[in-house]
């Protein structure tokens, strides 16, 4: 954290934003302790806008703070995270429903481009490539909806999910299934058939739902790092 001098509240942001990506890539996993005095340290600044950073990351819910507890990096229950993938159907499927008719042949060649990008990366078993093509398909549909408000719903959703991504993937039954779901949205979209879409994609978020609905409680570990 170095270079001209930054107001409290820009440094605050900043220091968000660095916890942030350790939190999102799993080099803090769930259940680490976040000391003030260690991070501060760490990035050789003062206490306070570390703790305006922690204030903002628990409004993200990707912390918690508790009395006499301190801030921990939020881990997940199975109920929590059925709950999660849920809230993601009903965003995306009203995404989807708002978005199809507002596609233009760029954003289908977007979207043909990254189902490409997930078929070569399911064939070589990339799965970081996968999943980073998989999120900006995803991301596509709902930043084309032209609702703000939604945006900014799933992004701060998908900030927690994405740390759980190998899990979602075991759910889901490996790459080639999601390819084959993939697909069948994307034909649907590039028909122009919203309701179609819409059934598909609800579908495909379904699948770990009703795995999960059936899982036992306790934390979800992610499995394979980030």
């Amino acid at each position: 954290m170095t270079g001209r001098p930054f107001d409290n509240v820009t440094l605050s942001q900043r220091v968000r934003d660095h916890l942030r990506a350790e939190i999102l890539s799993n080099r803090l996993a769930p259940g680490t302790h976040l000391q003030e005095e260690v991070i501060a340290a760490q990035l050789g600044i003062s206490r306070a806008p570390v703790r305006e950073a922690l204030r903002l990351l628990a409004a993200e819910d990707l912390i918690t703070i508790a009395p006499r507890r301190g801030a921990v990096v939020k881990a997940l229950s199975p109920q929590e995270f059925l709950a999660a993938y849920q809230v993601r159907e009903a965003l995306e499927m009203l995404a989807m429903r708002l978005s199809v008719a507002r596609f233009i042949e760029e954003d289908l060649n977007a979207l043909r481009a990254l189902q490409r990008q997930m078929t070569a990366a399911t064939e070589q078993g990339d799965v970081d490539a996968f999943f980073q093509a998989n999120a900006v398909f995803h991301t596509l549909v709902v930043d084309r909806s032209g609702n703000e408000r939604l945006r900014d719903m799933y992004r701060q959703l998908m900030n927690t999910l994405r740390r759980y991504r190998m899990r979602s993937l075991s759910l889901r039954g490996g790459l080639d299934r999601s390819l084959a779901e993939h697909a069948a949205i994307l034909q649907a979209v590039e028909r122009r058939d919203a309701e179609a879409a819409v059934r598909l994609l609800s579908a495909h978020i379904q699948v770990p739902q009703r795995i999960l609905q059936a899982s036992p409680e306790g934390e979800l570990v992610e499995a394979g790092g980030a």
